[in-house]
């Protein structure tokens, strides 16, 4: 395959998630009237995905720097495979589930009252901090971890390694950080 045609192939797979995270975030799409039982567990779920593809990305640092190779790449396919699940796991969480979360809004009713803006006090501040650039960069790394995955498993080692030295830690600061939102926000879901 031609550099062009996979350069295409990631602006395409990139422009379409995006497309389809920004129509379930707008609710341009109806979901349906009632969410199937599973559905609460997809944050949870969405959570373990971040948390093991950070520890797997570092393993796969460290045996990198070891000289392994093998152990690297699969560690990647792992990681790589994992990343996806949470994608489509994010994606159907945004389908099924239509609820507002409201950093702050204990009761779910979408208003905080005084006690709850009290509470949240410099949380919401915090958590809004981390959120924004894990958003912003969840996006940005996409094309990045699909090219350098590319070039790894072509074995385009200089094209990889230029690659990764930004995806690498965009992608463990968007999957760490996305623990961190989830761990913030578990309180406030009203399922």
């Amino acid at each position: 395959m031609s550099d062009k045609f996979i350069i295409r192939f990631v602006a395409g797979v990139t422009v379409f998630v995006i497309a389809v995270v920004v129509v379930l975030n707008r609710h341009i799409i109806p979901g349906p009237a009632v969410a199937p039982s599973f559905t609460p567990y997809l944050p949870m779920l969405n959570a373990v995905l971040n948390g093991t593809c950070t520890i797997l990305l570092l393993v796969s640092l460290y045996y990198i720097k070891q000289g392994n190779v093998t152990i690297h790449k699969r560690l990647n396919i792992v990681t790589f495979c994992l990343s996806s699940l949470f994608l489509v796991s994010y994606i159907l969480f945004h389908y099924l589930m239509r609820n507002e979360i409201f950093y702050g809004d204990m009761n779910g009713d979408g208003q905080l009252s005084e006690a709850e803006k009290a509470s949240a006090g410099f949380l919401r501040p915090l958590y809004l901090a981390i959120l924004t650039p894990h958003i912003i960069l969840a996006a940005a790394v996409l094309p990045l971890i699909l090219l350098s995955f590319y070039r790894g498993l072509q074995m385009q080692v200089e094209k990889h390694r230029k690659l990764v030295r930004w995806a690498f830690p965009i992608w463990l600061y968007v999957t760490a950080s996305g623990v961190v939102v989830y761990l913030m926000i578990r309180p406030y879901y009203h399922f």
